[in-house]
């Protein structure tokens, strides 16, 4: 009988976890794509204007530097850094943009070199090992770098738990330097590694998987391999597991090594899959909407609407509603508002499509040319923010109507926070609060 209460007491508490993610405490964005990983807000009455000197709240130094999107709860906003070979978690005041506490995870430097050996891991200039973003449950704060340190902190900076990746599961091997976010569900933090196989080099296989951990104690729940069948790069993905429902139940949705698939949350059991989407190595990960995913292949490769739902191996005849070849982002992630689908090109060719068809509404030029940040869709506009520090802001509408062209000396990588009606955006330098 304590056997099935305790059961019992874990699917609860996954099913209420799994409500807040998706909805939020109002003000809060928690996680990598904000409550529903998916890079919308509800709120309100949000700036569309501002420049250096117009509509900043705060403007705040960070140490030298990440890439990781803020995480926000309460009061505390927390980003990540590798600064000179140490890991940091920093908390920063949301009033105020003073920092409050810094903390050394642990210790690190993003390799630049190949090391004379091909399929090796070398980072990208783009990014380093502060790229996963922090998640947040409003009681603790867990991290994850690109050295496979995972930590759990409690909001006043304490340490809860700390373990390795690297150690416990072997080496990362994606070429370009992981940057997979942590996402949490019920008692579960949840990682995923997509990574090239090695398969052909002479090398031990290394292993591609997705793992849960307790996150109140660090202690495993589930691990299941997902060795896809990709070869070299086109194992390797970039992207964050994103949750939704189908019948009732939650689904965890991955997209990377040239496979599509779904499982359950709380075993790691494996629901559904759909293989064959070949493309190369993959940056942009999955948006759901409206009962589709929507998830390019990888490399520019096709925008594609799947439907959710099915067991085992899907038939793409018919799971696959439509694709879209034109323009398709490298980097940047889709984002879904009312009836139309968002994107951008990492040149800056912005589309919006109709998402029950995929019939083009428009496509235009940003003034940007460099894309590294996804969209964020907000109070009825898009916001494209370019990695120079230009930031175009849009109608959410079939027709294209930039609203506001805006300008910050930085460079982002980072994709935008919204909190309690101002947007934080984290640039290589410095954290902005845009807002009053």
């Amino acid at each position: 009988m304590r056997h099935v209460s305790l059961r019992l007491g874990i699917v609860v508490g996954f099913f209420l976890s799994f409500a807040a993610t998706q909805t939020g405490r109002a003000g809060d964005w928690p996680q990598w794509r904000g409550p529903a990983g998916d890079s919308t807000s509800d709120e309100k009455s949000l700036p569309t204007h501002w420049s250096e000197t117009e509509n900043i709240a705060w403007k705040t130094a960070l140490p030298p530097w990440g890439t990781s999107t803020p995480a926000i709860v309460g009061d505390a906003i927390f980003v990540t850094s590798e600064n000179e070979g140490t890991l940091l978690l920093l908390r920063v005041d949301k009033a105020t943009g003073k920092i409050v506490w810094k903390e050394q995870v642990g210790s690190g430097k993003a390799k630049r070199t190949l090391m004379g050996k091909k399929r090796t891991v070398k980072y990208h200039p783009l990014h380093n090992m502060a790229s996963p973003s922090p998640v947040t449950d409003g009681e603790r704060v867990i991290v994850h770098f690109g050295s496979g340190d995972l930590a759990s902190y409690t909001l006043a900076g304490h340490l809860e738990w700390k373990r390795n990746l690297v150690a416990d599961y072997g080496p990362y091997t994606v070429w370009w330097g992981h940057a997979n976010s942590p996402i949490m569900v019920g008692d579960a933090v949840i990682s995923a590694c997509m990574q090239d196989s090695l398969e052909g080099t002479g090398r031990p296989i290394a292993p591609s998987y997705v793992v849960a951990h307790d996150k109140r104690t660090g202690k495993p729940l589930w691990k299941v391999m997902r060795m896809t069948g990709a070869e070299a790069e086109s194992c390797d993905s970039y992207t964050t597991p994103v949750l939704t429902r189908s019948s009732g139940h939650p689904q965890m949705i991955v997209m990377g090594g040239t496979v599509l698939d779904a499982y359950d949350p709380m075993k790691g059991t494996r629901l559904w899959e759909l293989p064959g989407l070949s493309g190369g190595r993959l940056i942009t990960g999955p948006t759901i909407a409206d009962g589709f995913v929507y998830v390019t292949q990888g490399m520019k490769g096709p925008l594609q609407a799947v439907k959710l739902g099915g067991h085992g191996r899907l038939d793409p005849a018919s799971a696959v509603a439509w694709k879209y070849t034109d323009s398709t982002p490298d980097t940047c992630c889709t984002v879904v508002a009312g009836a139309s689908i968002y994107m951008v090109s990492d040149s800056g060719v912005a589309s919006c499509l109709d998402i029950r068809t995929g019939k083009r509404e428009w496509r235009n030029r940003l003034a940007s040319r460099n894309f590294k940040s996804s969209p964020l869709a907000a109070d009825g506009h898009i916001y494209f923010l370019g990695h120079d520090g230009q930031c175009t802001v849009v109608d959410a509408s079939r027709e294209f109507h930039v609203v506001a062209q805006n300008s910050l000396n930085d460079e982002f990588t980072a994709s935008p926070a919204v909190s309690n009606g101002r947007i934080y955006l984290r640039g290589k330098k410095s954290l902005y609060a845009i807002g009053k």
